[in-house]
């Protein structure tokens, strides 16, 4: 088991020991204070990332079809129905949790407040990743040129299990339609 990570179980009978992998943050000083005033030494560290091992099998059994929660200016949650899978970040080569979208309310909720849910399920068996959002596109920028955007969009469907025939016009499509991707670093990994 990873340094900072625990396992917990739901009261959901399941036939494999839940997935939960939370991950402490690393602390920045050498030491803190408990809260009987003892001084405790903190490893800085790095802690692994949770395993999304979990949400690659639940993709391959159906398609990638997920349901993502983000939450509103007013507070509430937003969810809606996406195809989501695990790809490598462009940047940082860490396994993260992608989906393509677009609409400007929605960019709008994600820049605004990146904390995100995303939930897959198969049968009775579902699996969960709660995280933080980052956007690329749909215009290339500085961190991302054009040619790594349309490769990551590619990227993003093939990691929830997509396939296509014509690339040509798949890349035309999320060009045309501005498709951004949304990847979601896992902070929480739980399921049944």
């Amino acid at each position: 088991m990873p340094i900072g990570a625990c396992w917990i179980g739901t009261s959901q009978p399941t036939s494999w020991v839940n997935d939960v992998l939370i991950t402490v943050p690393p602390r920045t000083g050498p030491s803190m204070m408990t809260h009987a005033g003892r001084r405790r030494r903190w490893h800085t560290h790095p802690v692994d990332a949770p395993d999304l091992g979990p949400v690659r099998r639940i993709v391959a059994r159906e398609h990638g079809l997920a349901t993502v929660s983000v939450v509103r200016a007013d507070g509430t949650p937003h969810a809606s129905l996406v195809n989501a899978g695990v790809l490598d970040h462009p940047l940082t080569g860490r396994p993260v949790v992608g989906y393509v979208t677009y609409g400007p309310v929605k960019l709008r909720n994600l820049r605004a407040r990146p904390a995100t849910s995303v939930l897959w399920r198969s049968g009775w068996q579902w699996v969960g990743v709660d995280g933080v959002s980052e956007l690329f596109g749909p215009d290339p920028s500085d961190v991302l040129d054009a040619e790594a955007l349309r490769l990551l969009l590619r990227a993003v469907f093939a990691g929830a299990g997509g396939t296509h025939d014509d690339w040509v016009t798949f890349d035309r499509v999320m060009r045309e339609e501005r498709r951004v991707a949304v990847l979601v670093e896992p902070r929480r990994v739980y399921g049944t």
